[in-house]
């Protein structure tokens, strides 16, 4: 029964580490975007589109990012069983 448990143990703490990962993704995305020039798209870039806009661009971006990040460290700890 200790085996089932480990194993509950484990995904918790996957599930818990791609949710750290995507959520840090879509912030680090959101500071970027921050340092383009919002002017030459839009008249008023403080504007509740405008913004909207960003969060979503930033939640879009975030998560390819984030998801690149989880696949690379998949396919590295499956690698550490082809070494072993």
């Amino acid at each position: 029964m200790a085996k089932m448990s480990e194993i509950w143990n484990a995904t918790g703490m996957t599930g818990l580490f791609s949710i750290v990962v995507e959520l840090l993704s879509i912030f680090f995305v959101w500071i970027l975007l921050q340092e383009v020039k919002w002017e030459t798209f839009f008249q008023y870039p403080r504007r509740p589109k405008a913004r909207m806009l960003q969060v979503v661009l930033a939640v879009g971006i975030g998560h390819l990012f984030a998801g690149f990040i989880l696949q690379y460290w998949g396919y590295s700890v499956m690698l550490r069983g082809f070494v072993e």
